[in-house]
């Protein structure tokens, strides 16, 4: 499956069974690429994680986060506003309390990334809205 087909078949805003789809593609692609650089299709995985940071269920963090350190080209492709699907402050406070390594370098990267001024007048609406035009 590719972007196109992707975004054909779910949409920016899946639901239900969908949503599991979209996980497993995006944990099929993010294996590739970890595996190899280059394997993965890396705009495929960011479009999965536009569709999970639509979808706002928290427990889609860890799986983004897993997609974006995969490699070099999906850290540039997969926004780290992305994790935050749930808002920033939401965000922060469940990867505080997950107490994994994964959790407390997302954690560390969201507070870096805020601190670099990158979540400036973040808002999940406009973020998604800024999507939403990006793929038409």
């Amino acid at each position: 499956m590719d972007e196109d087909e992707s975004l054909r078949l779910y949409g920016l805003h899946p639901v239900g069974t969908d949503l599991d789809e979209v996980r497993e593609l995006l944990r099929g692609q993010t294996e590739r690429e970890r595996r190899s650089q280059g394997a993965g299709d890396t705009e495929l995985m960011k479009l999965c994680c536009v569709q999970l940071f639509n979808a706002g269920v928290i427990d889609d963090v860890l799986l983004i986060w897993s997609a974006k350190t995969a490699s070099m080209d999906a850290a540039c492709s997969i926004d780290v506003q992305l994790l935050c699907g749930r808002g920033l402050t939401e965000t922060k406070a469940y990867l505080s309390l997950l107490r994994t390594p994964e959790a407390e370098a997302a954690h560390q990267r969201l507070l870096e990334s805020e601190e670099a001024g990158d979540f400036e007048g973040f808002r999940v609406e406009e973020y998604s809205a800024q999507y939403a035009d990006y793929y038409e």
